[in-house]
């Protein structure tokens, strides 16, 4: 059988549709999109039109959007853009937040700014009571993400943005892992910033997009230019920005779809696991009712991450132990951390993260293969 890759969570695919958008701008495009004469002209209408076509499927204004380089410079955009607009004052966060949030979080902290970094149920999920229970006269920005990049776990942001407005508190949610799974309308969410990406639903590498409702501050973070009309300095990117939007309407038009496609995968892998080495023999680390269906983190206690991937890959299968900006390391995840999981589950979960391309005899396969190396691995004990 091909490799298989399990690992969407990380970065998908490009779709071949997406593919051929981007092919069909490099090929025939190559002005920049800030010129007055007709190449740059008609570079400029190539970005309008994606910028148009994403704002529609989002319900929001084209003026409240900006392209970026990817979700990590979408949520440092927002997070500093909003913290520079004043001096000092009081952010929350939660502890299972990317590292894009949480190392720019640390890096506020350091130049003066005060955060608190909320903790989770066991499920991962945030409990409204705590945040409530840490607001402050000083606290100006709330940034949670909506779905967790290593669980799956769906946190309640529309009671939590109901609470920020209440509050005259801005709200920030990174969004790039749910785009695509979980319906999205920016007018009518009470959010203020919302991060996204094309990698993940896909899209190209390297083009991002974050959500700035009208009217409220944002400082630039880069300089130069006055492109994204002033609050992202840099040349345009014309091929992934008409990627991007591509990939935004396949995502969203097939969002039922796929849907019930990723619940049949994660169905057809948990019931052969059950058939195989039975339901006592793993833990699925997560929230049940709510969580994305193409993302399957398990524990296989008594096996350890590392060597468990490493079997895997050996077998032509890849997944992984986590968020790929720290997969390199062999560190526990911050999230299982925060979640409080037993040692024996931190110490042995693997993400399986399934999409374009996945199809039930893979997922029969991939569990027949768990239960070969479980059994090869007893037998060496």
């Amino acid at each position: 059988m091909k490799p298989i890759y399990l690992d969407h969570a990380a970065s998908t695919p490009v779709h071949p549709e997406v593919a051929e958008v981007i092919m069909k701008v490099m090929t025939e495009q190559f002005g920049n999109a800030s010129s007055v004469h007709m190449v740059g002209r008609s570079a400029k209408k190539i970005m309008s039109g994606a910028r148009d076509a994403i704002t529609s499927r989002l319900g929001c204004s084209p003026d409240e959007w900006i392209f970026t380089g990817g979700g990590t410079e979408s949520d440092n955009l927002a997070l500093f853009g909003a913290a520079y607009s004043r001096k000092g004052g009081h952010i929350i966060t939660t502890a299972i937040e990317h590292h894009a949030v949480l190392h720019a979080c640390e890096e506020l902290e350091r130049e003066g700014y005060s955060l608190t970094y909320l903790p989770v149920d066991r499920t991962g999920r945030v409990a409204l009571k705590d945040l409530e229970a840490e607001l402050r006269d000083d606290t100006f920005l709330i940034s949670v993400m909506l779905a967790n990049n290593e669980v799956g776990t769906v946190q309640p942001i529309e009671e939590i943005g109901r609470l920020a407005r209440e509050k005259g508190i801005l709200f920030h949610v990174d969004a790039v892992q749910a785009l695509g799974s979980i319906p999205i309308s920016l007018h009518s969410l009470p959010v203020d910033y919302m991060s996204f990406t094309a990698h993940k639903i896909n899209g190209p590498q390297g083009i991002g997009g974050l959500y700035v409702r009208r009217g409220l501050p944002l400082h630039p973070r880069l300089h130069g230019g006055l492109q994204e009309r002033g609050r992202r300095a840099g040349t345009e990117n014309l091929a992934g920005a008409a990627g991007f939007a591509k990939a935004v309407e396949l995502a969203i038009e097939g969002q039922a779809g796929r849907h019930e496609e990723a619940l049949a995968l994660r169905r057809r892998l948990l019931e052969t696991l059950n058939q195989g080495i039975g339901p006592d023999a793993y833990r699925i680390n997560g929230n049940a009712m709510h969580g994305l269906p193409h993302i399957t983190n398990i524990s296989f206690p008594g096996v350890r991450t590392d060597v468990m991937l490493m079997n895997l890959d050996m077998e032509g299968i890849a997944a992984s132990s986590g968020s790929a900006c720290t997969s390199g390391s062999l560190e526990i995840s911050h999230v299982l951390r925060a979640m409080n999981l037993p040692d024996d589950q931190l110490s042995s979960a693997i993400r399986f993260s399934t999409g374009l391309g996945n199809t039930t005899e893979e997922m029969e396969h991939v569990a027949r293969k768990i239960e070969t190396i479980l059994n090869r691995l007893r037998t060496k004990e």
